[in-house]
This record gives structure tokens, C-alpha cells and sequence, in this order.
């Protein structure tokens, strides 16, 4: 049978199954009369396949054979068609399922170990009711936990024909969680004045309270003069005076003030007042 006769065929076998259909399935619609081999069956399935460029559906070879589907580009508009909202999923439940679809076989003690969390019997057993996950065997320890590894039916679901189509461990770690991240608008513009990181380091030459002044306007917002009363502003610019003069004259009682040498000569003025006092008396 020529290709051209065998697609017609397959396509419309491939709509009427409520199931994906392999290549030996399809090749079970034909009799040995019509000398349809599964070499010809696959060819079809190219042509079909490549039929499909640009149009809203496609075949895709899954687990479980082939199937015609909603490409995903389309697929908001036509999920409008059914009222159901979709499922959705804890992020609990996709981690160990995650786990086990990565690291099976793996028992439940073992995913509890790596998430560092207990894992609820709840969401094992909607995994199992999903069909997504199933018993493969038990761990020879003691207790005998039960190693869980995933199904066909969960490679069908996520549209993977095997194991080796999950991303690898590597890409999936360079992924950024949305919910990790953070707004990358940059900070407005701040003048800091430059301080010394050793405390014990000097600090430059002083700044006039003039400059200080001027500095600190640049680094404030806007404001329109008009709207500021000259009496605020002179008594502002009197604040600013006091300030630089108090911190002169902090300055001045500072130098002019001795220090003592040691400790001796400090206590010596004491003990001559102390002298003078036994003399007299």
C-alpha cells in the first residue's frame, strides 16, 4: 500500500482512539493482504507529522504511542472550552514528585531525609491515585519501606516519551524561582560623604559649613523657592551658623586644654596642695 493510501488511515485511526496508539497497535488494522509493515506505519507517521507544520494540532509521540494534540501555543483559547479549572499542585507534591521521577527507585524515608521534612501520606496517595507514581518493589532494610518509582501514565501527562527527556539536573538548578526574586530597579542616587574604615584613621580636611550646606541641597529633592517663606529660610541659615560655630569653638577648648603626661604628674598637683595644708595647720 502506498504511503499517499496508508495516511488517510492512520490519522483517522489515530482520532477515533480514546488512547495514544503505538505502531505495532496501528499495524494491527491491517491484514496480511494488504502488506502493511511497521516500516510503512512509521513513514506515515512522518508524513503526518510534518503535515501538521503550522496548523493548531500536532502529533506527538508519547509513552504510549502517538496522539494528535493541542499545540501549546493555542492552547489558552482553546481551554475556554471546558468550564473545570485545571488542577493545581502544592509545591510539596511536585518536589517529591520531583524526587522520585529524578532518584527512583527511592522510598518515602529517603525523600523525607533530602527535603528535610515529613512527607504527607496525602500527597502519596494522590500520586498513586494519579497513576503517576507505583510501588516497584521494597528496600532490604529493616521495615522493608517501599521503593515508589513513576508510571507510564506519568510520562503521558507531562508529554514525555521516556525518562531521558527530563531536563537535566543542571539546567533545572540555573533556573531562577520567580518567587525568589527581586526587583533589579536600581536605588535613586545618594551623596555619602567619604569616612575612613579604620576608626583610628584621620579624617581629611574639614568641610566649610557653606559647602556642607550646598552638598546637602544638591543631595535633596527639588524644591520650589517661591513656595519657602524668607522668614524659614533666615532661620535656617542662622541654625546653620550656630552649628559651625559650636563645633569651633568644641574645637578650640579642645587643643587649649592640656593633657597630662603620665599619671604621676597628674596626681602631683593633689599632693602638693596636701603639703601646703600640714604646714599651715
Amino acid at each position: 500500500m502506498q504511503i499517499e493510501q496508508l495516511k488517510p488511515i492512520v490519522e483517522a485511526a489515530l482520532l477515533a482512539a480514546s488512547q495514544p496508539m503505538t505502531i505495532s497497535q496501528l499495524g494491527d488494522l491491517f491484514a496480511e493482504t494488504d502488506e502493511v509493515g511497521h516500516e510503512q506505519i512509521a513513514r506515515a507517521l512522518e508524513a503526518l507529522a510534518a503535515d501538521c507544520e503550522g496548523r493548531g494540532v500536532e502529533l506527538k509521540e508519547i509513552a504510549s504511542g502517538f496522539r494528535y494534540q493541542v499545540r501549546q501555543d493555542v492552547h489558552p483559547w482553546i481551554s475556554r472550552m471546558w468550564t473545570e479549572k485545571p488542577s493545581r499542585y502544592s509545591r510539596a507534591l511536585l518536589e517529591t514528585l520531583a524526587l522520585i521521577a529524578y532518584r527512583q527507585p527511592i522510598t518515602r524515608p529517603e525523600i523525607e531525609q533530602i527535603r528535610g521534612v515529613v512527607v504527607s501520606s496525602n500527597i502519596v496517595k494522590t500520586l498513586e491515585e494519579r497513576e503517576w507514581i507505583r510501588v516497584v518493589g521494597y528496600r532490604d532494610v529493616p521495615g522493608k519501606p517501599a521503593l515508589f518509582g513513576t508510571t507510564r501514565a506519568f510520562l503521558d501527562y507531562f508529554n514525555l516519551k521516556s525518562l531521558d527527556q527530563l531536563p537535566p539536573l543542571s539546567e533545572i538548578r540555573d533556573m531562577e524561582d520567580p518567587q525568589m526574586g527581586f526587583d533589579q530597579t536600581p536605588l535613586p542616587a545618594r551623596v555619602i560623604k567619604d569616612l575612613p574604615i579604620d576608626p583610628d584613621e584621620e579624617i581629611g580636611e574639614e568641610v566649610p559649613a557653606e559647602d556642607a550646606a550646598a552638598e546637602v541641597a544638591e543631595a535633596a529633592p527639588a524644591t520650589n523657592m517661591h513656595e519657602v517663606p524668607q522668614h524659614e529660610a533666615d532661620a535656617a541659615a542662622a541654625d546653620t551658623e550656630a552649628a559651625a560655630s559650636a563645633a569651633d569653638a568644641d574645637e578650640a577648648s579642645t587643643h587649649n586644654e592640656p593633657e597630662p603626661a603620665t599619671a604621676d604628674e597628674a596626681a602631683a598637683p593633689a599632693d602638693v596642695e596636701d603639703d601646703t595644708a600640714a604646714q599651715n595647720s
